[in-house]
């Protein structure tokens, strides 16, 4: 495995982390921001949720993404949120030193049905880290229309965006 794939993910949980000891309670749970009103937590949830399935799966070789857990404490409880961040953050640095050329099976819904596709640990982690961005941004936005203004340089941005594009959140 390579180091930077883990390293690059673990700060980029870690601004999950910084985000979540910034804000209170009622901002992580807030649902009132359309179109789809959703919450922070919510969003925090997911992307662990996503963490979750290849961790759990990598054991039988069968990630299967479509097998979420959706702990809603994860969505309500800032606290329970951190700790499983950690707990994500610790077992990644247990991969570092894994042999990871071989291929992975990992099951996904894209709309008409799931299908089996093949990955390596490097590549589904490397979507995962790109998935979180996402929702970091999704995240920026609840925050922008919630009137929350916190600065976590490059929080939502993919690192391709130019530096002088990024406004962090």
């Amino acid at each position: 495995m390579k180091k930077l794939i883990v390293s690059s993910i673990n700060h980029n949980l870690t601004n999950a982390v910084a985000l979540l000891n910034e804000i209170d309670s009622e901002t992580y749970c807030d649902t009132s921001i359309g179109p789809y009103y959703s919450s922070i937590g919510s969003h925090i949830r997911h992307t662990l949720d996503f963490f979750d399935c290849i961790i759990t799966g990598l054991d039988t070789n069968n990630i299967d993404l479509t097998a979420r857990k959706r702990d809603e404490v994860l969505s309500t409880n800032k606290e329970a949120a951190k700790d499983h961040i950690y707990t994500i953050q610790k077992t990644l640095l247990s991969y570092i030193d894994v042999n990871t050329e071989y291929l992975i099976h990992v099951t996904d819904d894209m709309g008409q049905g799931k299908v089996k596709v093949n990955y390596t640990l490097e590549s589904i982690l490397t979507h995962a880290n790109s998935h979180a961005v996402h929702h970091y941004a999704t995240i920026g936005y609840i925050l922008d229309q919630l009137g929350v203004e916190l600065k976590i340089p490059g929080f939502g941005y993919n690192p391709t965006t130019p530096i002088n594009k990024r406004e962090g959140i």
